[in-house]
């Protein structure tokens, strides 16, 4: 007769359709049928109240699991006091005050709950004092009920307590995944539109110089304008599904076309068969872009060097370039580099002399 988590039972607030394991509660009705049966008192008597019982009985169940909360809370008053009317005739109708600690258990308060189950037991003992069936059938007839209200009645209220718990918790892990999703997104659209709109508009510069003196130069650099945004929305389209896989050599690719279209020489130095995981490539791929991206736009420089090897146990990437340097406070990108790379055990370092070397650090373990 307990309520079951997550299930159609009195647990859950709210209309559901009844379960069979819900239904099967009513076999406790059962006792209905014992005095009856063995005390040939007023026997036609007992049989009109225990069938009087299930008659009125059952109608108050069905809605008290498929009714909303005020039905529920009438359903525990109406159960109450049938098992009062009728329990004095039929000992068996003492069953009634379980449902209804299971009721009170499922539409009430914790506190409030409580108190019912307190008033339920009162009424049992008060019919016990009052039955007229001799000791020690008398205890036999009524303790059952007496101990399944607390019975009952508690172990409801802590699955009801539970599932709140559970709906509270799941909540907040939905909450938080949202969040999380919605950062990952924010920070992979500045990582890629931030270099790629930048070398859209640094060859759309370029373009419009060469048209004035070499038309067909000017067509070759809008064609690349046109391919750098076709890329783009590719990996926009990438990005929002979450299985956007970055290849360092295209990267390396990419920020050597930006740099030079950019008037920037790129000197690139990497270890031979450093092999990088998925995970470490991707991270260290958008850095990359990332520090390209602030040489083309900020630096003023005229030669950028990018360096990927190992050092002890340590994989490093640094961008370094000889522009104009400056101490200036991280943006969004470098704020989301220094998330990324910290999810992975890793960290970012920032030296503004001489121009800017930007060296981003992974463990080897997670890296390789």
């Amino acid at each position: 007769m307990t309520a079951e988590p997550g299930s159609a039972g009195v647990a859950v607030r709210g209309q559901a359709p009844l379960r069979t394991s819900t239904l099967w509660h009513l076999v406790w009705l059962g006792m209905l049928l014992f005095q009856p049966l063995y005390d040939d008192r007023n026997r036609p008597l007992q049989w009109a109240v225990a069938l009087a019982v299930v008659v009125v009985f059952l109608p108050i169940y069905v809605l008290a699991h498929r009714g909303p909360g005020p039905v529920r809370r009438w359903a525990l008053v109406t159960t109450t006091v049938l098992g009062v009317l009728a329990a004095p005739v039929n000992s068996g109708a003492s069953v009634l005050f379980v449902y209804a600690a299971a009721f009170a258990g499922s539409g009430r308060t914790r506190r409030v709950a409580r108190w019912w189950l307190a008033g339920l037991t009162a009424l049992v003992v008060v019919l016990v004092l009052l039955s007229s069936i001799p000791m020690p059938w008398r205890l036999w007839a009524f303790a059952p009920s007496l101990v399944l209200v607390w019975v009952v009645g508690l172990v409801t209220i802590e699955e009801i307590e539970e599932g709140r718990a559970n709906r509270i918790h799941n909540a907040r892990v939905e909450h938080l995944a949202t969040l999380s999703e919605r950062e990952r997104i924010s920070r992979d659209l500045h990582d890629l539109l931030g270099q790629t709109l930048t070398g859209i508009v640094v060859r759309s510069q370029l373009a419009q110089r060469l048209a004035r003196t070499d038309a067909e130069a000017g067509i070759a650099e809008m064609a690349e304008v046109e391919q750098a945004a076709r890329a783009a929305l590719t990996e926009v389209r990438a990005t929002v599904s979450g299985w956007r896989q970055v290849d360092l050599d295209d990267e390396l690719a990419v920020s050597r076309s930006a740099l030079t279209a950019a008037g920037v020489t790129l000197e690139v130095t990497r270890e031979p068969g450093l092999v990088l995981t998925p995970s470490a490539e991707t991270a260290l791929g958008l850095a990359l872009r990332e520090g390209v991206t602030n040489v083309v736009r900020h630096a003023d420089a005229r030669h950028c060097t990018v360096t990927l090897h190992r050092v002890g146990g340590r994989v490093v990437l640094e961008v370094a370039d000889d522009g104009v340097g400056g101490e200036t406070p991280d943006g969004n990108g470098l704020t989301g580099m220094r998330e990324r790379i910290a999810a992975l055990g890793g960290e970012v370092q920032r030296r503004a002399r001489g121009g800017t070397a930007l060296t981003v650090t992974v463990p080897a373990a997670v890296a390789t």
